[in-house]
């Protein structure tokens, strides 16, 4: 039976994923029995559990403990793995929908006028180098609100290639399709929807992308500072526990909800893709 190219690929990464697990668990040393242990080793703690990298099996483990019951609530500091990603995932929506509002329409302005081009392009080189989180402590101080300023964050960090990529997507339409527009006497409001738009919807999408990748890679480190609740603030509450377990099976929720975020605009992108 011949494979196809997919079903190769998923072969492939299995491999991949068994080779990598089995070379990390044999790299973590075992722990010492404590049955093996001598009388001056059980006397000076030797039998103590040490903090160290777990093994994929205990993280194997957690991931089943945690996920088994990801909604549970117990309290300010401790809630399930599923309340966390939801809080987080609330932000980051949030955020990047009120970036789109002002992206999106903004980016169209820009690439339909090079007079508006030149006239905010000073401005967005200037704004869209800073870090995201270099506006924590601004917003925190003006909002005086961690979850309005989480947003905030979220907001001025996916704005930029939402911004940038539909003003790119809008001027690079061939003008021949404009002026035909104009020929069947279009008004600005219809060419722009049924011309322009469906011509630069890849490279919108494309700006929408990006900017859902950097938004969850920021909320993750926005609630490291602001606390309370979210994935970012999971790790480090399980960080300052010492417990490595769940910080290990925290990074991976982070990157599996990553790529199904990036999957999700990808189909997007897919499904908008515009032949001539």
């Amino acid at each position: 039976m011949t494979l196809s190219l997919n079903q190769k690929a998923a072969l492939l990464s299995l491999l991949l994923l068994a080779v990598g697990l089995l070379v990390w668990e044999a790299a973590i040393p075992g722990q010492k029995p404590l049955s093996e242990m001598t009388e001056y080793e059980r006397l000076t703690g030797g039998g103590a559990q040490k903090a160290g990298v777990p093994p994929p099996s205990q993280v194997i483990a957690k991931a089943w403990e945690q996920l088994s019951n990801p909604f549970y609530d117990a309290g300010p500091n401790d809630k399930g793995i599923g309340i966390q990603i939801g809080y987080s995932i609330y932000r980051v929506l949030t955020g990047y929908a009120l970036a789109a509002i002002v992206a999106l329409p903004l980016g169209f302005l820009i690439g339909m006028s090079p007079a508006a081009y030149r006239a905010l392009n000073p401005f967005i080189q200037v704004l869209r180098p800073i870090s995201p989180l270099a506006w924590m402590p601004l917003a925190l101080f003006i909002i005086q609100d961690s979850e309005a300023s989480a947003i905030f964050v979220i907001f001025i960090c996916s704005i930029w290639p939402m911004l940038i990529n539909t003003a790119f997507g809008v001027a690079g339409v061939r003008s021949d399709w404009v002026n035909v527009a104009r020929t069947h006497e279009l008004g600005p409001l219809k060419t722009a929807f049924t011309v322009i738009l469906p011509a630069a919807a890849p490279t919108i999408i494309t700006g929408m992308r990006i900017s859902i990748g950097i938004a969850w890679l920021v909320i993750v480190a926005a609630e490291m500072l602001v606390g309370g609740t979210g994935i970012g603030y999971y790790v480090w509450n399980e960080w300052n526990n010492l417990d490595l377990t769940s910080v290990i099976f925290s990074i991976l929720m982070i990157g599996v909800v990553g790529m199904l975020l990036d999957s999700a605009f990808g189909a997007l992108q897919r499904a908008v893709a515009y032949a001539e």
